[in-house]
C-alpha cells in the first residue's frame, strides 16, 4: 500500500545511475549539465490598423548539449578507450546513446532522461598534489545531439 501523496515527494539527488548502450557506468559520483533546450524564433511585426507592435514567439529547433560525468579515478579504462576512439575520428564506434536514470530511495526507477548521439569531448584528470588526501577524480565532458525525457 502506498502512502497518500507520495507521488508528489521530491526525489533526492544521490540516487541515480548513468548508462550508455545499456551498459552502466561504474563508480560515478556526479552528473551535471543535463538539459533539453531549444531555439526561440521571434516574429516581429506591426498591425495594419493602428501600427501596434507585435512580438510572437515560436518554438525553434532543439539544441545539442553537454553533460559532465565525474567519478573516482580507478583502473577502469572505459573513459580512456572512448576518448581515444573520438580522437581517432572513429565516430561510428564513438557516438552512443545513453540514459541518466533517477531512482527512488528504494531503488525503483522513477525518471529517465535519454541522450542521443553522445561522444566524449574532454577528459579531465583531477589535480595531482603532494601530500593531498582527497580522492583523485576524472571528469568526462560528453556532448550530445539531443536529450529527451523518456
Amino acid at each position: 500500500m502506498s502512502v497518500p501523496g507520495a507521488e508528489f515527494d521530491a526525489l533526492v539527488g544521490h540516487t541515480f545511475g548513468i548508462e550508455f548502450m545499456g551498459i552502466p557506468l561504474k563508480f560515478v559520483n556526479e552528473v551535471s549539465g543535463l538539459k533539453a533546450d531549444q531555439d526561440v524564433i521571434e516574429q516581429k511585426s506591426v498591425t495594419a490598423q493602428k501600427g501596434q507592435y507585435l512580438n510572437i514567439k515560436h518554438p525553434g529547433k532543439p539544441k545539442s548539449g553537454e553533460i559532465t560525468i565525474t567519478r573516482g579515478l580507478t583502473g577502469d579504462k572505459s573513459f580512456d578507450d572512448w576518448v581515444k576512439k573520438a580522437h581517432e575520428g572513429k565516430m561510428g564506434q564513438t557516438k552512443k546513446d545513453g540514459s541518466v536514470i533517477i531512482f527512488s530511495p528504494e531503488g525503483i526507477e522513477v525518471k529517465r532522461y535519454n541522450i542521443f548521439g553522445a561522444w566524449p569531448k574532454t577528459l579531465d584528470i583531477g589535480s595531482l598534489k603532494a601530500g593531498d588526501t582527497s580522492v583523485l577524480t576524472e571528469k568526462l565532458i560528453v556532448t550530445y545531439e539531443r536529450m529527451e525525457p523518456a
